[in-house]
């Protein structure tokens, strides 16, 4: 069935809590193991009828902004999401306290009580209004960002239509689209500053209502991470600094000789290339043929999953005025069917879509027969080494979509790789000190990441640029606004996906082989089961991401840049 064919029909909260509850209360009465078993099918099946009409209308919104039937469903999940997650709070207590837990765990593996174990951690009927507040300041942000309508060049552009022009080989037009982008936002920072203060005080009264010392513990438990801690991450971070900030100097230093700028600015660094950077040869139409090629040859799973994906009309990729901005993949549980949502621009970014996205895409699609919820993703910082490692997997088609200047995409790809890395980190340490000073000023907010930015990102110059040079730059990040703490696991999925590069380099088919093995495993171990599931190296190891970050700067290094 195609996209445009999923019907959508508002959930009957009523009558769904009247079945839920019922449902619970006769698992709680079960004399035996299978009964339990019967009846957690029976609350899947109602779990997934709710969420898939959550995912329709939040795609359907996401597709349209302006399209007022479709917002005002998405305002009836933010309201009426909580309340659902309410009966999953009764679901996971009557869980964990089973007479049958030994055999329900033998079935379904430990990682279910895992989950269900934290997720009571952070929720209580007590906070149902404030989760409903959150969820409204969320689509707030989302709203405002999706509403930029910048007149430029005689068009009218939202920010994503704007980054062609942020890489134009033209310094004067590189600095006028910038100029364009952040002027937007500087004009909008009031309203972004009391979006996110509003959000930090009640992400921060939610934690201390559930007995949180703060939202940073709070916000660990919320990202169901079951197996590292807020001190595993700083020493990642430290590692970070140590090994990959000068590594990205280097780099910087050699880009700026690469594209004739001695006097780098912030608005150069998007420029790879003196001649420009490389860009897909083809329209939309054509990328997405030639992804179908891409995956068809790839493995016969990449090529079954792709051309449902384009038999049922499960990519909407063409940027136009009103869609929201961003990509995304998300995945409507009745249909069986992932979703990718994103925004081409002609940049090679639109190949970046075509395999991060795909790559979750594939995951998901990998695990969907299996029968719990709670196992069609893994958990987030583990759902990024699918969509990173794909983009590293697709490697020996970029010929395909770039041509003459294929070498160029790699060397693009793994230099932003690198450079995004440290960025990633000081997002994470940005909200770790945000939250744990919730009472801090918006402008004390800003001092602090400024002072991040030269930690990380040294030699970063912004041109007198007041929005930027005052701390402004972060108010874009969206995940810092709507998925707190999700950032880190970019950088740690990150160093997994460059050990896949390398073992994809040098034993493919092996590489190929544990990347299948993962995608199929969905959400069925911890982040740390699932590196060692995959044969990878845990980021947190202490030799890990000294040796990798070593080998990817080792094969730049071996690049000629008169070569490109």
């Amino acid at each position: 069935m195609k996209f445009s064919q999923f019907t959508y029909k508002r959930p009957h909260l009523e009558v769904l809590k009247k079945d839920f509850q019922a449902i619970v209360q006769q698992f709680s009465k079960a004399s035996t193991c299978e009964e339990q078993v019967e009846l957690i099918n029976q609350l899947n099946d109602l779990r997934s009828q709710f969420d898939s009409m959550f995912n329709i209308a939040s795609i359907r919104h996401s597709l349209n902004i302006e399209d007022k039937d479709f917002e005002t469903e998405q305002n009836y999940f933010d309201q009426n999401g909580p309340e659902f997650q309410a009966l999953i709070h009764d679901y996971y207590r009557a869980l964990v306290k089973s007479k049958f837990r030994a055999e329900l765990s033998e079935k379904y593996g430990k990682q279910l009580f895992a989950i269900a174990e934290l997720t009571l951690k952070t929720f209580d009927t007590v906070i149902l209004e404030d989760l409903k507040r959150e969820n409204t300041l969320s689509s707030e942000y989302q709203k405002l960002i999706a509403s930029a309508k910048i007149n430029f060049e005689g068009q009218e552009l939202n920010l994503k239509a704007l980054d062609p022009y942020c890489m134009s080989t033209d310094r004067k037009m590189r600095k006028k689209a910038n100029k364009a982008k952040w002027d937007f936002l500087a004009k909008k920072q009031n309203q972004l500053d009391e979006i996110f203060d509003k959000l930090v005080k009640v992400r921060t009264s939610i934690a201390q209502k559930l007995g949180f010392k703060n939202f940073v513990e709070l916000g660990y438990a919320r990202m169901l991470r079951t197996d590292y801690t807020p001190e595993m991450v700083k020493e990642f971070r430290k590692k970070v600094k140590e090994y990959v900030v000068p590594a990205t100097v280097e780099l910087r230093k050699r880009q700026s000789k690469r594209i004739g700028i001695d006097d780098m600015k912030f608005y150069d660094t998007q420029l790879y290339f003196k001649q420009g950077n490389p860009t897909p040869k083809g329209d939309p139409q054509w990328i997405l043929e030639n992804g179908r090629k891409m995956y068809e040859e790839m493995s016969p799973e990449t090529d079954s999953f792709f051309k449902f994906m384009l038999e049922n009309e499960l990519l909407d990729v063409l940027n136009r005025t009103g869609k929201a901005s961003g990509g995304y993949c998300t995945y409507i549980t009745e249909h069986k069917s992932p979703f990718i949502f994103s925004n081409f621009n002609g940049t090679s970014a639109d190949i970046d879509v075509l395999t991060h996205e795909a790559g979750h895409a594939f995951q998901v699609y990998s695990s969907r027969d299996i029968s719990i919820p709670e196992y069609l993703w893994p958990t987030y910082e583990a759902a990024e080494i699918h969509s990173m490692s794909m983009e590293f997997f697709a490697w020996p088609w970029m010929d395909n979509f770039f041509k003459e200047e294929s070498d160029k995409y790699r060397f693009e790809h793994l230099s932003s790789c690198l450079f995004f890395l440290p960025y990633g980190v000081a997002v994470d340490e940005f909200q770790h000190i945000i939250y744990q000073n919730p009472d801090m000023t918006p402008k004390e907010r800003r001092k602090t990441w400024r002072m991040l930015e030269e930690e990380y990102m040294p030699n970063t110059d912004y041109d007198g640029n007041d929005y930027l040079d005052n701390g402004g730059y972060w108010q874009k990040q969206s995940h810092i606004y709507q998925m707190p703490f999700y950032y880190i696991d970019y950088t740690l999925a990150q160093i997994c996906a460059f050990q896949f590069w390398k073992k994809a380099k040098e034993k493919p088919e092996e590489a190929f082989s544990d990347y299948l093995r993962l995608c199929k495993a969905g959400g069925s171990r911890s982040f740390l089961g699932l590196v060692d599931l995959a044969n990878l190296k845990s980021p947190f190891d202490s030799n890990c991401l000294p040796e990798i970050v070593g080998d990817i700067h080792d094969y730049l290094r071996g690049i000629s840049d008169d070569s490109l």
